[in-house]
Protein backbone atom coordinates (compact mmCIF):
# COMPACT_ATOMS: atom_id res chain seq x y z
CA UNK A 1 0.00 0.00 0.00
CA UNK A 2 1.37 3.43 -0.73
CA UNK A 3 0.45 6.74 0.83
CA UNK A 4 -1.56 8.97 -1.36
CA UNK A 5 0.63 11.40 -3.50
CA UNK A 6 -0.08 14.57 -4.57
CA UNK A 7 0.40 15.94 -8.40
CA UNK A 8 -0.54 18.80 -10.02
CA UNK A 9 -3.06 19.19 -13.29
CA UNK A 10 -4.65 21.77 -15.56
CA UNK A 11 -8.25 21.61 -15.42
CA UNK A 12 -9.28 24.98 -17.77
CA UNK A 13 -6.24 26.66 -17.71
CA UNK A 14 -5.77 26.30 -14.17
CA UNK A 15 -3.10 24.35 -12.04
CA UNK A 16 -4.89 22.07 -9.25
CA UNK A 17 -3.44 19.72 -7.08
CA UNK A 18 -4.95 16.64 -6.22
CA UNK A 19 -3.88 14.11 -3.93
CA UNK A 20 -4.33 10.36 -4.86
CA UNK A 21 -2.92 6.63 -3.76
CA UNK A 22 -0.60 5.55 -6.59
CA UNK A 23 -2.91 2.61 -7.58
CA UNK A 24 -5.84 5.39 -8.49
CA UNK A 25 -3.35 7.58 -10.37
CA UNK A 26 -2.30 4.17 -12.51
CA UNK A 27 -5.71 3.29 -13.01
CA UNK A 28 -6.30 6.86 -13.53
CA UNK A 29 -3.59 7.17 -17.04
CA UNK A 30 -5.38 3.70 -18.26
CA UNK A 31 -8.81 5.12 -18.05
CA UNK A 32 -7.69 7.90 -20.05
CA UNK A 33 -5.54 6.77 -22.33
CA UNK A 34 -8.53 3.55 -22.75
CA UNK A 35 -10.75 6.76 -23.80
CA UNK A 36 -8.04 8.47 -25.96
CA UNK A 37 -7.43 10.88 -23.84
CA UNK A 38 -4.94 13.45 -21.80
CA UNK A 39 -4.91 13.11 -17.85
CA UNK A 40 -5.65 16.81 -17.89
CA UNK A 41 -8.86 16.49 -20.48
CA UNK A 42 -10.33 13.64 -18.72
CA UNK A 43 -9.71 15.77 -15.47
CA UNK A 44 -11.31 18.56 -16.38
CA UNK A 45 -14.26 16.48 -17.86
CA UNK A 46 -14.97 14.56 -14.22
CA UNK A 47 -14.34 18.24 -12.64
CA UNK A 48 -17.15 19.66 -14.82
CA UNK A 49 -19.67 16.81 -14.37
CA UNK A 50 -18.90 16.44 -10.43
CA UNK A 51 -21.52 17.27 -7.75
CA UNK A 52 -19.60 20.53 -5.98
CA UNK A 53 -20.24 18.98 -2.54
CA UNK A 54 -17.94 16.12 -3.99
CA UNK A 55 -14.07 16.61 -3.92
CA UNK A 56 -11.95 16.31 -7.32
CA UNK A 57 -10.42 13.62 -5.89
CA UNK A 58 -13.26 11.47 -4.69
CA UNK A 59 -14.83 12.10 -8.28
CA UNK A 60 -11.42 10.90 -10.12
CA UNK A 61 -11.66 7.92 -7.58
CA UNK A 62 -15.28 7.03 -7.78
CA UNK A 63 -14.45 7.33 -11.73
CA UNK A 64 -11.99 4.70 -12.22
CA UNK A 65 -14.28 2.25 -10.17
CA UNK A 66 -17.16 2.76 -12.19
CA UNK A 67 -14.45 2.10 -15.11
CA UNK A 68 -13.30 -0.95 -13.26
CA UNK A 69 -17.35 -2.08 -12.57
CA UNK A 70 -18.46 -1.60 -16.73
CA UNK A 71 -15.16 -3.52 -17.67
CA UNK A 72 -16.02 -6.48 -15.28
CA UNK A 73 -19.25 -6.57 -16.39
CA UNK A 74 -18.65 -6.50 -19.96
CA UNK A 75 -20.87 -3.32 -20.23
Amino acid sequence: MSRPRKRSLTLAGHRTSVTLEDAFWQAFRECAQREDLPINTLAARIDAERDPEIGLATAIRLHVLLDLQSRLSGA
